[in-house]
């Protein structure tokens, strides 16, 4: 038999909270992560708003000696990690533990500030620490070397879905008997003035705010963080009496094979489809889906006509909310900060909002909560990635497993 997959541990760093309580107490809120920049001068920007992490204090356990190694991407999984792993409670060290990572852009914050140094200041020589830092694999590396887990290790890059498949990537290795537990999620850092003027030239980005879905969205705003699950068979959790956050019904990963940054209806449709078959679900027994709802004209059509095409008359009874009108989108770490923050609302009883939202779409018709949470006893959920280079990715969650 394929074997079953639970979430028993969950760790987060976000824009508006670091840790489990404050995120999931923000999302019940309805609280903005997203204002001015802090990190540099952002005078020169069309858009000088993102979701920030202003307040970063690394969990306990991680010196001054581990961070000096880490890019602030690494820093925030590692923190991540460290609460995730005390949330589960478990034995992780070993050749049966997997730790995979997703990243978009690795270490941005790193590379911004050396290369500055080195073209614009004419520095001769860079930070001896330089390229553990840059290492698109560190985040994952200080992890194993921290838990003594000698399993496989590595770094998934597939943009925005990053984080998604690196769930799912674990949760794979773990139903078909190559590993016993796997340390998941994802980690971005790029708010940088170089990376965010690049941003800008893609007129994706909003000036104001994040409105997923409504009639006057303007843009994206990009955000950073991180978030971290430990998976493990639902078996072995139950027989340790360790804490079940959630079962991993099911993963879907598909390509458009169209485009590289317009989606693709088609794709988005696919990718629902086999996630839901593979979860072994009807679409009508899913309650909520955490949208990718990125805020973009184009993003948000193509996602509500996908979502009303698999769905059908369903639509009716499903709640689709985007929880980056409040975190930002963090990229890479978008899959995995959404997935938690899915668990964490569900556990709770209560559907997480989509705030700013004004005006209604003809052309995203969906319930997207508006604005303020909602109470709920939903147990089924998806959340969604749809991510540039047309690689998409798509998880179900139970909150309830039998």
């Amino acid at each position: 038999m394929t074997r079953r997959v639970a979430v028993t541990g969950l760790g987060i760093h976000s824009a508006i909270g670091s840790g489990c309580d404050p995120v999931a107490e923000a999302l019940a809120s309805g609280k903005s992560g997203i204002a001015t920049i802090q990190a540099f001068d952002p005078s020169r920007l069309k858009c000088p708003i993102a979701a920030e992490i202003t307040d970063f204090v690394p969990a306990a356990g991680l010196t001054r000696k581990h961070l000096a190694l880490l890019d602030r991407h690494a820093a925030f999984a590692a923190s991540a990690a460290v609460e995730a792993v005390d949330n589960a409670g478990a034995d992780l060290a070993g050749e049966r533990t997997a730790v995979i990572i997703g990243t978009g852009g690795a270490s941005l914050s790193t590379m911004d500030q050396e290369y500055f140094r080195l073209y614009g200041e004419g520095a001769t020589r860079l930070h001896p620490f330089t390229v553990p830092r840059i290492m698109a694999n560190a985040a994952a590396s200080h992890i194993t070397i921290h838990y003594g887990i000698t399993g496989p290790s590595f770094t998934i890059s597939s943009a925005c879905s990053s984080g998604a498949h690196a769930i799912g990537l674990g949760y794979q290795m773990i139903q078909a008997g190559l590993v016993d537990r796997a340390i998941v999620g994802g980690a971005e850092a790029g708010l940088t003035y170089g990376n965010l003027k690049a941003w800008e030239g893609l007129k994706v980005m909003a000036p104001h705010c994040c409105r997923p879905f409504s009639a006057d969205r303007e843009g994206m705003v990009m955000g950073e963080g991180a978030a971290v699950l430990v998976l493990e068979t639902l078996a072995a959790a139950r027989d340790r009496a360790g804490p079940v956050r959630a079962e991993i019904r099911g993963f879907a990963m598909t390509s458009d094979a169209h485009d590289p940054v317009h989606p693709s209806l088609a794709g988005a449709k696919q990718v629902l489809r086999q996630c839901l078959a593979d979860a072994d679900l009807q679409a009508g027994d899913i309650e909520y889906i955490n949208a990718h709802g990125t805020g973009t004209g184009a993003n948000d059509v193509i996602e509500a006509q996908a979502i009303r095409g698999v769905f059908g008359r369903h639509n009716d009874h499903l709640a689709v909310s985007s929880t980056k009108s409040m975190h930002g989108h963090t990229l890479g770490a978008a899959g995995a900060i959404e997935c938690v923050a899915t668990i964490l609302a569900l556990a709770r009883g209560f559907l997480p909002p989509t705030i700013n939202f004004t005006t209604a779409d003809p052309e995203c018709a969906l319930d997207v909560v508006p604005n303020q949470a909602r109470p709920s006893t939903a147990n089924l959920a998806l959340s969604t990635s749809f991510a540039f280079g047309g690689s998409n990715a798509v998880l179900a969650l139970d909150l309830d497993p039998a």
